[in-house]
């Protein structure tokens, strides 16, 4: 049975992306099969005259994935703004009933997966032929999250707000990753504790800038991956 594991954010460019390609390469230096998806993503680049999903292809190249980026994603978009109004522009709906079916088939070439969201955690998918947010792609998916939040100034509001919101929507969160830390850092110390003390959730990684390696134990890290 595949075990999988769902990262969203306190907002966007906060670091996902990055979290999800350390995410899955360790569990692949584990010497276990773990693979990746995302369901939408806005802000494609066109090269040689192909759209090429950014994020997918960052993970693919960073965790040494096989295939195209354009594999591991349902919805690629050139605008660069929320999948929901990147959809409109670009004449597209987006349906949790692909997103689940591609899901389905994706996870099942893989012992583990990293599903990556979209923006922070009230994303909008759709907004049109039927109301779809990011809660709604992680329940329809059975997931639980791992929240990247940022080490910086601010991080206490956004990191707590997320996890107060995920709470009252019913999804589990499996612990809170901290991108760009900075360990001299006497005001990102604090955040930490602040983080952990006002949410209730543990801080279970610190990444800083251009880790090439999560810190983690092979023990907690495979423990935060659920059956699927």
């Amino acid at each position: 049975m595949t075990k999988g594991i769902f990262v969203t954010a306190t907002g966007t460019d906060v670091g996902k992306t990055f979290v999800s390609g350390l995410l899955v390469k360790k569990v692949r230096e584990c010497g276990l099969n773990c693979g990746y998806y995302k369901p939408a993503l806005s802000g494609a680049e066109v090269i040689n005259g192909e759209l090429i999903p950014g994020d997918c292809a960052y993970v693919v190249q960073k965790a040494e994935l096989q295939g195209k980026p354009q594999d591991y994603a349902s919805y690629i978009f050139k605008t660069a703004v929320s999948p929901h109004l990147a959809a409109e522009i670009e004449g597209v709906s987006i349906s949790k009933e692909k997103i689940k079916t591609d899901f389905e088939k994706k996870k099942d070439e893989f012992d583990y997966i990293v599903v990556e969201g979209a923006g922070g955690i009230i994303c909008p998918f759709n907004l049109k032929e039927e109301r779809i947010i990011l809660p709604d792609i992680i329940k329809m998916l059975n997931l639980d999250v791992i929240v990247v939040a940022s080490a910086e100034l601010g991080s206490i509001n956004s990191a707590v707000l997320t996890t107060e919101y995920l709470k009252q929507s019913g999804i589990n969160m499996r612990g809170i990753i901290v991108n760009r830390f900075k360990e001299d850092d006497f005001m990102q110390k604090d955040n930490l504790k602040q983080i952990e003390n006002l949410s209730g959730i543990k801080v279970i990684s610190l990444v800083k800038e251009g880790e090439e390696d999560l810190k983690i134990e092979q023990s907690k890290l495979l423990s935060i991956f659920k059956e699927i």
